[in-house]
């Protein structure tokens, strides 16, 4: 009989779960690297041993955290494309995409602990990036709102000199202004 492998979680271990995420994010964002995990069991409103049933160890925690806001980068491209008109969508995608390097920056002293330890949170990232750009990028050439000729990874490579000219605080402006020149690039060009 096939392994039916692990059982979903219920509801409320599902919910302390995201909870356990989100504030792990928060804490190693802006605390770093060596925030207590109580202090994220306790942000998240469960006890450590919550913690530790859904993450044995500091390292499972912060890799789970980085790929959960990966995971919600990436899903964000194909609900805005339900919500908006193709080019408008890229370009919130956008603005997503510079606030998640921005908590992706501060989570760099864990991730670093979390690949010192053997593990690489990277590992898929690039190609889950380059999935939702490629699909933003064909609705929007589909409804002729965006070049067609445009390479997903160009436009990624774009996007992270974005967010690393608009890396120091009180800079969002400029990734914005930023954001709209390389989104003007993306438009079709005109006759003439």
């Amino acid at each position: 009989m096939p392994d039916p492998g692990p059982r979903p979680l219920r509801a409320d271990a599902a919910r302390n779960r995201q909870r356990l995420l989100d504030a792990a994010v928060r804490a190693f964002s802006h605390q770093g690297a060596e925030v207590t995990l109580e202090a994220v069991a306790r942000d998240a409103g469960v006890g450590i041993g919550t913690l530790y049933r859904h993450f044995p160890t500091r390292e499972a925690l912060v890799e789970a955290a980085y790929r959960s806001e990966l995971a919600k980068l990436c899903d964000a491209a194909a609900e805005l494309l339900d919500r908006l008109p193709p080019d408008r969508a890229t370009r919130a995608w956008m603005d997503h995409f510079i606030d998640y390097l921005a908590t992706k920056r501060g989570m760099a002293e864990a991730l670093r602990l979390v690949i010192a330890a053997g593990t690489n949170p990277y590992a898929q990232s690039r190609d889950l990036l380059l999935d939702a750009l490629t699909r933003l990028l064909a609705a929007g050439a589909a409804a002729g709102t965006i070049r067609s000729d445009v390479a997903p990874g160009d436009v990624l490579a774009g996007l992270s000199g974005v967010s690393l000219a608009a890396a120091e605080p009180g800079q969002r402006d400029l990734a914005g202004r930023l954001l709209d020149l390389l989104m003007d690039g993306l438009r079709p060009r005109r006759a003439g």
